[in-house]
């Protein structure tokens, strides 16, 4: 199998229904055999960086605003990041952008262009995303560093589901919950 989800968005479609990805874009960091990693681009908690984990605040912008990144690790910190050398990302993503390795020094720390930090990361096991795929769970489509760095992460989901096209209009127009329509 390739990694040809790798750098991609999952989208969660009208069919998924786990409250954990309920209305998410997911960004896939690394896809292979052995299963899929990404965050959760689009749910920003009710804490700022420097509040939750000050060892990583320097990282971002004052003020910025800790992600809910997925289910798995929720007390591990996951740091995607545009890099103005890829080659010190830990894993690439996609272009420039990819995820810090455990340990930068501070000679690293100058390549990293803008970052953005997320409590813990969603995860699949072999052939586990595949199949929700296949049940159409998900929708995909290329990832953009502005999808992962947006200044809007409320709004990403019905972002990118408009830059998917007309077909998925009504999807956009569903509420979050379609059992209370």
């Amino acid at each position: 199998m390739s990694t040809e989800l790798t750098g991609h968005l999952l989208v969660s479609n009208a069919s998924l229904f786990d409250p954990n990805f309920r209305r998410t874009v997911v960004l896939i960091g690394h896809h292979d055999d052995e299963g899929a990693v990404g965050v959760v681009l689009n749910r920003p908690l009710d804490v700022t960086v420097d509040e939750a984990v000050p060892p990583l605040a320097e990282l971002v912008a004052a003020d910025e605003a800790l992600f809910e990144g997925g289910p798995v690790q929720p007390d591990g910190a996951v740091v995607p990041a545009e890099f103005s050398d890829p080659a010190l990302a830990g894993v690439v993503a996609f272009g420039s952008v990819g995820f810090l390795p455990d340990e930068v020094d501070d000679a690293d720390r100058s390549a990293i262009v803008r970052a953005r930090i997320f409590a813990g990361y969603s995860g699949w096991g072999p052939g586990q995303l595949e199949a929700e795929l296949a049940e159409d769970a998900w929708l995909l489509t290329p990832a953009t560093a502005a999808d992962v760095f947006t200044e809007e992460p409320e709004r990403l989901w019905e972002a990118v589901v408009a830059r998917l096209g007309p077909a998925y209009a009504i999807l956009r127009s569903m509420p979050p919950d379609p059992s209370l329509n």
